[in-house]
């Protein structure tokens, strides 16, 4: 209630009240001052852009809101897609340039609807929640830039992660009217679910031109290896269900199958398992008896019991990954979080993150064709490497699974590594959880599936004598960011070498020993010539006098027995 007089209910009130009018007036000036504050902290903290009228995010504007832009019937389309692409031939690596923290920078194009001459839009979803979170992710990175023109990589904001919602040709002459595209050069697009009924293709049906590919569902014939990124499929079941991490060892269940609608010929093959194997196998399926809808996503049933899915998965050992209509499959994540480690059986595809994960750390891969050979195959896993797996496996989930975001900022650490590659994450930075980090002793039992890339080149710098020299090229050379070791031979056995990072002695390398120094070596070398020539008909090999030898483009030495007299500096 308010008090008239200068005492209140809470006592006597300690400042005098102004006049109206004076109060007004600060009122005001207060109220600019709040709005001036809150402005400046809005344009610190905001990205910067000149184009911030035309954001994209859902987060600063609604998608109702974004520019409207109609697509003519003579739009041009894109190529289908060159299946030839790799990183060398359709991504300009020179865009992103050096920088100091090895890092490439990424443009999101503006929000915009694209609509045909009719005013139909070109997805029947527009942005979806998951697009949105991917994008909203990549723009918090320290990957974004605002300014296009600094940018390596362009992500446009249409939204093609299920090609289900997306009208193919429309969409394709939309991503043709993006102003950088330049046939989809360093473009990347996201998509986890591939192809349509009836023949479900593994990847994206849009032309794309030389788009790059984060795919969901790739195989063998349709994944540009060392172009494309193969990424799993989201699943929001495991993203929304929150579930207490389960210690790794023994579980109720040695195999559960928990996947519905899946071919004929595998549901009998695991009905005879399940006869021949009891309770350590639990099929489940679909459950009949309730209504379709969220609820029913979140139930499987057994002969009429049902059970709660995904936190089932958290009682077996292995669980089934069978490959669906579309080869990627979400129950993979689900897996995954469960801490339950995946036996996969989808020849021909192709893993998520299998550019860099070592997926037998974590999981079980088993041609189809031996489904029926599955109880036992897995049987003879020794237990202590089933729990290193099941601890691998809801590691692989937390670090590179979990949402949105961790897909998309992993998709792009591994573009990153392609173009950075001196600069790249190491095979034990990728596979090896936190807590193995940083022990002293790494499982042995684990090796990776492909020897590691090296993160660079070794240089051999061959001396004798010319220190001057030597310190030139080696200076020179270390400038290259590719390089990853230098090493020196140093042939003058009567001389120490310079003192300097370490130094290796073969005593067994002197100079009576070498092949040149054997005086039956010229003649043996000359018979060999010579037999060669009667053989060959005639002698092919001319007598010159010639060095190849880079370094002494500045020596005083004749110009024509210099291989390269203007190579320049190093």
């Amino acid at each position: 209630m308010y008090t008239s007089g200068k005492y209140s209910s809470r006592g006597p009130a300690l400042i005098p009240r102004m006049k109206t009018k004076h109060r007004i007036y600060y009122i005001t000036l207060f109220s600019v001052v709040l709005l001036g504050l809150i402005a400046t902290g809005m344009f610190q903290f905001w990205p910067h852009s000149i184009e911030s009228t035309a954001d994209w995010t859902l987060d600063k504007r609604s998608v109702h809101d974004a520019p409207l832009i109609r697509l003519p019937v003579s739009s041009p389309i894109p190529e289908r897609g060159d299946l030839s692409c790799r990183m060398h031939t359709c991504f300009d690596v020179y865009r992103c340039g050096y920088n100091p923290k090895n890092r490439i920078k990424v443009y999101i194009y503006p929000l915009q609807r694209f609509v045909d001459e009719l005013g139909v839009p070109i997805s029947s979803t527009g942005l979806s929640r998951e697009y949105n979170d991917l994008l909203s992710a990549i723009s918090d990175s320290d990957f974004y830039t605002d300014d296009i023109t600094r940018a390596c990589l362009f992500i446009p904001s249409i939204d093609v992660l299920n090609q289900n919602s997306l009208r193919i040709r429309e969409t394709a002459q939309a991503l043709a009217m993006l102003p950088r595209w330049d046939k989809g050069m360093n473009h990347l697009l996201f998509n986890m679910l591939p192809g349509g009924p009836p023949d479900y293709n593994t990847a994206l049906d849009v032309p794309r031109d030389r788009a790059l590919l984060a795919g969901g569902g790739f195989s063998t014939w349709t994944y540009r290896q060392g172009y494309d990124v193969s990424i799993p499929v989201y699943s929001p079941l495991s993203a929304d269900v929150e579930q207490p991490e389960k210690q790794p060892g023994p579980r109720r269940y040695f195999i559960l199958s928990s996947q519905t609608a899946i071919h004929r010929e595998y549901r009998a093959e695991l009905e005879r398992l399940k006869e021949e194997n009891g309770e350590a196998l639990l099929l489940l399926d679909k459950c009949s008896n309730l209504s379709q809808g969220a609820a029913s996503a979140r139930k499987r049933c057994y002969k009429g019991q049902v059970y709660d899915y995904p936190q089932i998965l958290q009682e077996s050992s292995f669980c089934v990954v069978l490959r669906g209509a579309r080869l990627g499959q979400a129950a993979l994540s689900d897996v995954l979080q469960a801490g339950c480690v995946p036996v996969i059986l989808a020849d021909s595809y192709i893993l998520p993150f299998s550019e860099v994960l070592d997926w037998k750390r974590a999981s079980v891969v088993i041609p189809e064709e031996k489904l029926s050979e599955m109880y036992t195959i897995l049987k003879s896993i020794p237990h202590r490497q089933v729990e290193e797996m099941q601890r691998q496996a809801h590691w692989f989930w937390e670090a590179y699974f979990s949402s949105m975001k961790a897909i998309g900022l992993t998709t792009l650490q591994i573009i990153n590594d392609r173009i950075y590659p001196y600069a790249a994450r190491t095979y034990e930075q990728w596979n090896n959880p936190p807590v193995v980090k940083w022990s002293s002793v790494n499982s042995p039992l684990f090796l990776p599936l492909i020897p590691p890339r090296a993160p660079g080149f070794t240089a051999v710098v061959l001396t004798y004598d010319r220190v001057e020299s030597l310190f030139r090229v080696i200076t020179e050379i270390s400038k290259v960011p590719s390089l990853a070791k230098l090493l020196v031979v140093w042939n003058n056995q009567n001389k120490s070498p310079p003192e300097g990072e370490k130094k290796f002695k073969c005593p067994e390398c002197t100079a009576i020993d070498g092949l040149s120094l054997d005086q039956t070596h010229m003649v043996e070398r000359s018979e060999c010539i010579n037999k060669f020539a009667s053989v060959f008909g005639t002698m092919p090999l001319k007598v010159v006098e010639h060095r190849a030898d880079p370094v002494l483009y500045k020596d005083d030495f004749p110009e024509k027995l210099k291989s390269f007299p203007n190579i320049g500096s190093l």
